[in-house]
């Protein structure tokens, strides 16, 4: 059996540190007049927090699970039936073509720049070019986990690392109540992946890479590139169980065959390095590009003032057309795809290394 090193994690902390932090929560003075019942609702996550209490509520994994007796969290259980059933309705030729269009960027006008994002209005021209071509658009705008209350998409704990079968599809590390983990964002978003029959990432570009909320997606998204559909076989997160599995894992593609697109905007640098960064990703994950045109950076007022850059944006026609461009593309790419006429060359061959 390969070891399983120890030793980098902290201790819990002591009553006096979880108090601090459970009371943050309630800092405001209009709370003032339920401190009590606060301390109540303290105790009793005190106590979880101690018993590390992560899924309070199970059911047994029932027939067609490695082990049909292992308590899976209800809230994974939800959120895998819910993939299955998406997964039946994007492969069903009657179910309209739909194509996921995201929003990269953290910001919009309900949060503190007060203004509307570039990469918003550029999704919406993406999303009525779709529209025109009689493809059903899904915007997914992540901005919203700026601007929404305990929205959150929780960072990946980098499962996979340790063995490829401890790395559960859907994720199974989220929720985690002992720590108030809560209120993870991703079910929703597995759900909207796995229902599209294509994706067009439109993103602007922050210090040479993708914003903090596309990329805490992308990670998370780690699972759905070799994860293990079945977490009774590893019983939860029994490191040892895992890699022994590993040791025959085929690694199942679960998003693989869907056609993408990507449209990627700075105003200094960075555009070609996040643009190439994310059509690998998506290329490792086995969707299919839509052409050229389909994959793009651009630069909007480059070196320009950044209060004048919506005005630049409305000025540069020829960079929205391209938008528009990137999503007709990926339409067509998703109506060939589905009528059995694009297949990647390389779809027979066997993968030497199966990572």
């Amino acid at each position: 059996m390969t070891e399983v090193p120890k030793g980098q994690a902290p201790g819990k902390l002591d009553r006096d540190q979880f108090h601090r932090k459970f009371t943050q929560s309630f800092y405001d003075p209009r709370f003032d007049p339920l401190r009590g019942e606060i301390a109540k609702l303290e105790e009793v996550a005190w106590r979880n927090y101690c018993d590390s209490r992560k899924a309070p509520v199970t059911v047994k994994a029932g027939p067609g699970h490695a082990d049909p007796e292992y308590d899976l969290a209800v809230e994974w259980k939800e959120a895998h039936d819910k993939l299955q059933a998406a997964e039946r309705r994007q492969k069903d030729p009657a179910t309209p073509s739909r194509v996921l269009v995201i929003c990269g960027a953290s910001r919009n006008d309900g949060t503190c720049p007060g203004e509307m994002s570039k990469t918003f209005r550029m999704v919406e021209w993406a999303c009525r070019a779709l529209e025109t071509e009689g493809i059903e658009a899904d915007l997914l705008d992540l901005s919203l986990v700026t601007s929404t209350y305990s929205h959150h998409i929780h960072p990946c704990k980098g499962c996979v690392s340790t063995a490829m079968p401890l790395c559960h599809w859907p994720c199974s590390c989220y929720p985690n109540h002992s720590l108030n983990q809560v209120n993870d964002w991703m079910n929703e978003i597995y759900e909207r992946w796995v229902l599209a029959h294509g994706v067009l990432i439109v993103a602007p570009t922050y210090w040479y890479q993708s914003p903090s909320p596309l990329k805490l997606m992308i990670d998370r998204l780690v699972c759905a590139d070799g994860g293990n559909p079945d977490p009774s076989s590893t019983h939860g997160k029994e490191a040892e169980e895992a890699k022994a599995l590993e040791r025959d894992w085929q690694y199942p593609k679960h998003l693989a065959g869907r056609a993408y697109g990507v449209f990627v905007h700075g105003d200094v640098a960075g555009v070609e390095s996040q643009r190439r960064n994310l059509a690998d990703w998506l290329d490792w994950m086995g969707l299919i590009g839509a052409g050229h045109q389909a994959v793009m950076d651009r630069y909007i007022g480059y070196y320009e003032s950044y209060a004048d850059s919506h005005a630049t944006l409305d000025r540069d026609e020829a960079l929205q057309e391209e938008v528009r461009n990137s999503a007709r593309a990926v339409a067509e790419a998703v109506r060939q795809i589905r009528a059995g006429k694009l297949v990647p060359p390389d779809a027979r061959l066997r993968r030497p290394r199966p990572k």
